[in-house]
């Protein structure tokens, strides 16, 4: 943890002073973590979800900009957000989205498409309507997992679909400069989305990695919010994926 300035010595500055943020998937978990995080360092921010009633709390809470309710997944609804906001942006992360999970023989053609391509396909169309509003510098910032190096019994198709995203990132990267392209790679982080997936299995799975982790304790929103503003601020990464999972990939 930092400490306070040495006696006499200048005082830190806001890493992210009249810049302004973008949360796609921002009420609630990363993404309203995230946005109270910019806030602290100086940015505006600007959420949307698809909660209306959530998505008006979190603005509240984090004394958002403006907000925005709409599906990510629906392209002309992404492109009238991106066109209608009123000035440009500095950085964008997308949390909108999740892991599919269940037995690959068991998907229809459609479901195991969807689950291949859901992220790639949002952070694309995300891309393709941001570039055009971002300030050079600023960074496109997209959400994956870990889970990309695990393989086993009811991982089904979200190994293959995590594993696609560092290579599009990179990829991205080049066709997007001079605005960056990053990707924040994940294990468990004790989010709604988290217990939402477990069910009555979360507190099982948070005693098991706080016994398990070398950090001692399980991953939170905050954490990740940490990573993804020092990315925003540090122009010299680019084409990237960093992984924050405690540990739990070398445990597991």
């Amino acid at each position: 943890m930092t400490g306070p300035p040495a006696p006499g010595s200048p005082p830190r500055g806001l890493e992210l002073a009249g810049q302004t943020v973008v949360l796609i998937g921002g009420s609630s978990g990363i993404g309203l973590e995230t946005a109270r995080r910019a806030r602290a360092e100086g940015a505006g921010v600007i959420l949307t979800g698809r909660d209306p009633g959530r998505l008006e709390q979190a603005a509240r809470d984090v004394g958002a900009q403006r907000s925005a309710a709409f599906d990510a997944t629906d392209p002309a609804a992404l492109r009238e957000f991106f066109r209608d906001l009123p000035a440009p942006i500095d950085h964008v992360l997308v949390t909108a989205g999740g892991p599919t999970y269940g037995p690959l023989l068991e998907m229809d053609p459609a479901q195991l498409r969807d689950a291949l391509s859901d992220r790639v396909v949002v952070g694309l169309e995300v891309a393709r309507n941001a570039a055009s509003r971002m300030r050079a510098g600023g960074t496109l910032l997209l959400m994956g997992s870990t889970g990309a190096r695990r393989i086993g019994h009811g991982e089904g198709i979200a190994s293959a679909a995590s594993a696609a995203l560092s290579p599009f990132v990179a990829a991205l990267a080049l066709e997007l400069a001079p605005v960056r392209v990053n990707l924040i790679a994940a294990g468990f982080v004790d989010s709604p989305l988290s217990a939402s997936l477990l069910g009555d299995q979360l507190a099982e799975r948070r005693k098991q990695l706080r016994a398990t982790l070398p950090i001692g304790r399980v991953v939170v929103p905050a954490d990740v919010a940490a990573l993804a503003v020092h990315i925003m601020a540090n122009t010299a990464v680019n084409g990237a994926t960093y992984d924050i999972d405690g540990g739990e990939q070398f445990v597991s």
